[in-house]
């Protein structure tokens, strides 16, 4: 099966569908009848599920009485971009849809709030430590395999400097102690990885702070877990929990403001940028020199 288009795109379709219908107070039922389609088709279109039709979204705008309308014409424009195909796809037989999902917010979110532990933050990784963790981590996978896993998270490091018609996206990275000190590969590898993180940490729209052993556990200290936060419509964002089980994924509004103040809890108690970087190179020269 072909992975579903584009995600932002796509929710931001569903979310405009499910207030236009709560609007014109018509239930599911209601407008799937008018449209002479299943409710199940209905629900999945106001729910970012599958890839949206441009004769469903049609047939929307003249049931709302939208026609020659901005809205309608940005209706139409989130169709044809949640029919597009994802970049990762060329990597569809590596990763699960979960974590394409995740990349795609990565490349359309304004701001990404990102815990890490025991690993470096992906979008601050190097090759060859990314290279050395799978290959520690992921035992079955073949050389090949791996090569392809490293050169999607290599791509993946564009959204902090090359997306077209957007900003960088803007990284508030939080990493705990462990990250920097868990041999990852080689002694080499972790200089280059270290130098990468001293280096990077300084772009003016990153920023990298270490959650050092003296800090107390806090509710979500052990987990690693992602908040995106979009420009304009998208105000609530999204969040998602990364395990070895892989992702669960977070939508309800006041779920995403729960982890957004979870993860600023762990700013305040973490290192500031400066003593964070200070930190990371007491590291390497204590242990990785």
């Amino acid at each position: 099966m072909a992975p579903p288009g584009r995600v932002v795109p796509r929710k931001l379709l569903a979310d405009e569908l499910r207030r236009l219908r709560s609007q014109s107070g018509k239930t599911l039922e209601d407008v799937a009848a008018e449209l002479m389609i299943s409710t199940s088709k209905l629900s999945r279109l106001e729910n970012g599920q599958g890839r949206p039709q441009l004769r469903d979204v049609r047939d929307l705008i003249r049931l709302y009485g939208l026609e020659g309308t901005s809205l309608a014409e940005q209706l139409r424009s989130w169709t044809r971009a949640g029919q597009e195909k994802p970049w990762w796809t060329a990597y569809s037989r590596e990763i699960p849809d979960e974590l394409g999902e995740h990349v795609d917010y990565e490349a359309e979110a304004a701001v990404a709030r990102v815990y890490t532990i025991p690993a470096i933050p992906v979008l601050l990784q190097t090759a060859e430590y990314a290279r050395a963790y799978y290959r520690s981590t992921e035992r079955w996978r073949s050389a090949e395999e791996i090569d392809a896993l490293v050169e999607l998270r290599m791509k993946r490091q564009r959204a902090l400097t090359d997306r077209p018609g957007k900003p960088p996206l803007e990284l508030v990275a939080v990493a705990h102690e462990t990250t920097i000190r868990q041999l990852v590969g080689s002694p080499a590898v972790m200089r280059e990885q270290l130098d990468h993180l001293i280096e990077r940490s300084t772009a003016p729209h990153v920023e990298l702070r270490i959650y050092p052993f003296t800090a107390p556990p806090l509710f979500t200290f052990t987990c690693m877990y992602a908040h995106f936060e979009f420009a304009g419509d998208l105000e609530s964002g999204f969040v998602h929990i990364e395990n070895h089980a892989g992702f669960r994924s977070i939508t309800t509004a006041d779920e995403v403001a729960e982890y957004k103040g979870h993860h600023e809890e762990l700013r305040r108690h973490a290192l500031t940028p400066d003593e964070s970087r200070a930190l990371i190179n007491s590291v390497r020269q204590q242990h990785f020199s």
